[in-house]
């Protein structure tokens, strides 16, 4: 059949070895256009139908764990259903060549849209989403119009050999696909997961904590070993390497490996879980977090210290809350000998229950606890029931209060008193003051 541009252009392409194409051939492209501009059209109703309701259905099933998705799920639903639609013309109907190139640049670019809409919902860096997105438009097109084999041909030709290996241009874009889907599908199986086991009501805190951690380690080497399958590696020709690498990383790792089953071993035991006032040697505070490698204990000054799970497991804890989250307060309190001391007691439980944060189940007592040398000791017992809140300020409240109480009633806090002893008074008037003697230096 004769081209159907017949035009001094047509004569020029043609002479200058470009093939137009023909009536037929431009009929079939213009059918195959018009379907997929109806695919294309029923992916995007779909996305405006079907998106929000994904949406509000993944934030109910999934919630924050992957933000990213929710709000591109119009998006996702669009180009998939796009895609699929014209997977499914593109190989339902041997397709000429004019044809299948439209169908394929269509197809294409959907599902490298696809592609592009999930990775940057699962936050994966930029310029990696747009290289996977290239390369599987490439792949497609070139499917499509049968050029699929000379293309992995030519990038397997452009390489070195590394004994008995090649690294090709093939083997690394490779690489680079299979690299980035098992890092959104872990990525994803993660999230999934961890929402799922968070929604869990038959666990508590630290149960539904360690089999996260327990999932993720598992989805980890899952696709550790799905990916080397799909490269083609063989694991047996390292096995000697393995094995020597193996042993040096064990003694490398030997502390990383030991924080992490001591880690495993605090969530499965429960004695530090998160939300614990903790006391490790001159860290206060509450437990944030129980990492892989260490515990996040937050103070009260804002500051977060990373404690190895190691000491947790190896030295003594303090744990405030591990079966009871109320901690007494001990307040001391000196008054002088001439006090009413059954008025002073009277006025240290007034302070310290009508303090906000003091309970008055157990309530406050007061003891007595020593003759000192200048002053009635004495100590104010309270009990709280959120020592992650902090308790210096507790103190400072009730001392506060008591300040005013003892100023209202007339009652001193005493000082240190020091007396001196004249041992004579001479004639003029001037007293000889007999001081201790000197410490030796």
């Amino acid at each position: 059949m004769t081209p159907a541009i017949p035009s001094a252009l047509a004569h020029w392409l043609i002479a200058n070895g470009v093939n137009l194409p023909t009536n037929a051939e431009l009929i079939e492209g213009a059918v195959a256009s018009g379907l997929a501009i109806l695919a294309l059209g029923t992916g995007w109703l779909a996305g405006r139908r079907l998106g929000p309701k994904l949406a509000s259905l993944w934030q109910q099933r999934v919630g924050n764990h992957v933000e990213g998705l929710g709000h591109r799920m119009h998006t996702i639903v669009r180009h998939g259903v796009a895609a699929l639609l014209l997977a499914i013309l593109a190989n339902a109907v041997p397709w000429g060549g004019f044809a299948a190139l439209l169908l394929g640049i269509a197809l294409g670019a959907a599902t490298a849209a696809l592609t592009l809409a999930f990775l940057r919902g699962l936050h994966t860096p930029r310029w990696v989403a747009w290289l996977t997105a290239t390369i599987v438009f490439i792949a497609i097109l070139s499917h499509a119009i049968g050029g699929f084999d000379v293309i992995t041909t030519t990038l397997d030709r452009i390489g070195v050999d590394f004994g008995r290996r090649r690294l090709s241009l093939l083997a690394l874009a490779t690489l680079v696909v299979t690299v980035v889907a098992l890092y959104a599908g872990v990525r994803l199986a993660n999230r999934i997961l961890g929402h799922s086991i968070a929604q869990a009501r038959g666990l508590d805190a630290t149960q539904k904590l360690l089999f996260q951690k327990i999932a993720s380690i598992v989805v980890v080497v899952v696709a550790f070993f799905f990916g080397i399958d799909l490269l083609g590696i063989d694991l047996t020709s390292f096995a000697i390497f393995s094995g020597a690498f193996g042993l040096a990383i064990g003694f490398g790792l030997q502390k990383t490996i030991g924080n992490l089953i001591a880690g495993i071993i605090l969530l499965m035991d429960r004695s530090i879980k998160p939300g614990d006032v903790i006391v490790v040697g001159d860290s206060f505070g509450w437990v944030n977090k129980i990492g892989v490698r260490a515990v996040s204990v937050i103070t009260r000054d804002g500051k977060e210290h990373l404690i190895p799970n190691e000491i947790l497991m190896t030295q003594e804890v303090e744990n405030w809350s591990f079966s009871d989250r109320n901690v007494r307060v001990r307040i001391s309190v000196g008054v002088a000998y001439e006090t009413d001391l059954k008025l002073a007691q009277e006025l240290m439980l007034k302070a310290a229950t009508d303090s906000p944060r003091v309970l008055t189940s157990p309530p406050p007592n007061v003891w007595l606890t020593s003759f000192g040398d200048y002053a009635v000791e004495h100590e104010i017992l309270a009990w709280i029931s959120d020592p992650e809140g902090g308790v210096g300020n507790v103190k400072s409240d009730v001392l506060n209060r008591l300040w005013v109480l003892f100023k209202e009633n007339g009652i001193d806090i005493p000082v240190p008193r020091r007396e001196i002893m004249v041992k004579s008074w001479p004639a003029d008037g001037t007293p000889t003051v007999q001081l201790p003697p000197a410490a030796p230096k």
